[in-house]
């Protein structure tokens, strides 16, 4: 499993010329690794003002980042395997009619998932990003540069994940799937923009 590759190996990986692993599980690892330097932040001993109500909200803030890292770093796998099921969709024989239909719904099948992994990312990425803006409020100004990190790969994880969701969805034949697909990653660009220009903000406070 690439999530547990080391580091050396997995940026191999990525380099080679093999198709997975991808952009997909690329934008995975980026938001996985931009919610564990806001748990890191969340969990440090000092906080902005030293007050309870910084340690309450750095606290709730770490509880929900605690639940979206484990699943964003599951993703990087995840979507590994899915586009290897997309490839092999498109390997199956055509030779005849059967064939050919059967071939065409395991490729929408693959792509289906090849779209709902990424679309998890981006819904993950977004949960993340706003609770950046409370790590900002209240973690410790000693650790601004981390959260401005953190804040930078999320948005770079949203990024990738929306390209990947785009390019599975204009492959599909469901189009309901697809326009509701549209639709909610439009909602939900626009919820990682404004919570990442929140959280750069409270950085500046």
């Amino acid at each position: 499993m690439l999530i547990d590759t080391p580091l050396r190996d997995l940026l191999a990986a990525f380099a080679s010329s093999d198709p997975t692993p991808g952009g997909g599980s690329a934008a995975a690892a980026a938001s996985a690794i931009g919610a564990s330097l806001l748990l890191m932040v969340s969990g440090l001993p000092k906080t902005r003002g030293g007050t309870p109500d910084d340690r309450a909200s750095l606290d709730e803030a770490r509880a929900v980042l605690g639940r979206l890292q484990p699943q964003l770093a599951e993703a990087i796998d995840a979507d590994t395997a899915a586009y290897d099921a997309v490839v092999a969709a498109y390997r199956r024989p055509k030779a005849t009619a059967e064939e050919q239909a059967a071939r065409k719904a395991a490729i929408q099948h693959a792509l289906r998932a090849a779209t709902d992994v990424p679309l998890s990312v981006a819904r993950l990425t977004v949960e993340a990003l706003r609770q950046a803006e409370q790590v900002a409020l209240h973690g410790h100004a000693a650790a601004a540069s981390d959260v401005g990190t953190a804040v930078a790969l999320l948005a770079a994880g949203f990024h990738g994940a929306r390209l990947n969701i785009e390019i599975n969805a204009g492959s599909l034949a469901d189009a309901p799937y697809k326009a509701g697909v549209a639709e909610e990653i439009e909602s939900l660009a626009a919820a990682a923009a404004g919570a990442a220009d929140r959280a750069q903000a409270a950085l500046r406070r």
